[in-house]
């Protein structure tokens, strides 16, 4: 790997977003291509970094000796064959959320990266920024002690400006509807910070948008380290907000509302015992600034690629505990029932959960 990574972008609407970052990281990362069908979207990306070039022809991308690694941000039903294309082609693989459609399609994706060599990396950018940096710092320590209760807050406005994008909202196009396409960041960093999902029971609904899939959501859930976890969701409110608040034995903590920066913005950490409550505060200190979103997983991406350690980086496994556990959650809306995770291969959502 050339210490300078170089990149194509497959997708001009996160795709963007992915691009921003990348020109904040000029000197880890030369961006070749921006590859679209719409023309328009592909050239707004491209001027944020002079001399990437354009492409309609996703096979002119794979073909090129010179991609490194290929950012997978193209509509959701795209991720796991376009993914397993590029690791066939040689290509690392960052691949946007959901990484795919079924559990099936996951361990194809991971049986492709482990026959070429190359690595996929999940995107779950909520995880980078300082707030969330000294949560799991604090956890890291010993400081939190056993998580009690966990409360997830997805509150955004999605209407008809959204959905125009004629796959949002589409069980074939999005591969589900708020839990596979919102929700699943922040249920991350719950795994991430309190373990798995070991159960989940789920109602879900379509209240706000007249589309296919459901834009709200009551969901229960445990985890491996015995926290109660409950998420709120909903595409109906009046603007976006996320919010992550964690009761833990030590520790209380109260994240910023900020929707697009939940690892970001001002965190609130109170100890139980307050005079602790200083040695709280001095290491949450140590992390008032840091690379957020997107540019600090990319960066890490880069140190891994270039053979350093990581702390954050999202894992393979990770991915796929978060597909399994957006399966389990249409098993409980559907049926009606409780649902144990891991899900038996032999699981009637194994291949997919997709509506008839």
């Amino acid at each position: 790997m050339t210490q300078r990574i170089r990149v194509a972008v497959a997708g001009g609407g996160i795709g963007k977003a992915h691009m921003v970052a990348y020109a904040k990281l000029t000197d880890l990362f030369d961006v070749r291509y921006i590859c679209d069908l719409n023309d328009q979207k592909a050239r707004e990306a491209a001027e944020l970094i002079p001399g990437c070039s354009t492409t309609p022809d996703i096979n002119e991308v794979l073909a090129d000796p010179e991609v490194d690694l290929f950012d997978n941000c193209l509509p959701p039903h795209l991720h796991a064959p376009m993914s397993i294309a590029a690791l066939e082609a040689g290509k690392h693989v960052i691949c946007e959320k959901p990484i795919a459609g079924s559990l099936l399609d996951v361990d194809r994706m991971a049986d492709a990266a482990a026959r070429s060599g190359r690595q996929v990396f999940p995107v779950f950018q909520y995880r980078y920024g300082p707030g969330y940096r000294a949560a799991h710092e604090l956890k890291t320590r010993g400081l939190l002690g056993k998580p009690y209760v966990i409360s997830l807050e997805t509150h955004w406005q999605r209407g008809p400006d959204y959905y125009a994008e004629p796959w949002r909202g589409t069980w074939k196009g999005e591969l589900g509807g708020a839990i596979v396409s919102h929700a699943c960041h922040i249920h991350n960093l719950t795994t991430h910070l309190a373990g798995d999902i070991t159960e989940v029971a789920a109602f879900l609904d379509t209240r706000v948008n007249p589309i296919e899939s459901e834009d709200c959501a009551a969901i229960t859930m445990r985890t491996a380290d015995g926290a109660l976890v409950t998420s709120s969701l909903t595409l109906g409110a009046a603007g976006n907000t996320s919010r992550f608040r964690a009761c833990f034995e030590h520790v209380t903590m109260t994240s910023s509302t900020e929707a697009y920066r939940i690892g970001g913005g001002d965190w609130r950490f109170e100890a139980t015992d307050p005079a602790r409550q200083a040695e709280i505060d001095a290491i949450v200190a140590g992390f008032s600034d840091g690379l957020e979103r997107f540019s600090g997983m990319f960066t890490e991406i880069h140190a891994r690629l270039n053979g350093k350690l990581d702390i954050f980086l999202p894992s393979m496994e990770e991915g796929r505990h978060s597909i399994e556990l957006m399966a389990a959650l249409y098993d409980s809306a559907r049926n009606g029932r409780v649902v144990r995770l891991p899900l038996a291969a032999d699981h009637p959502l194994h291949q997919g959960w997709l509506a008839a």
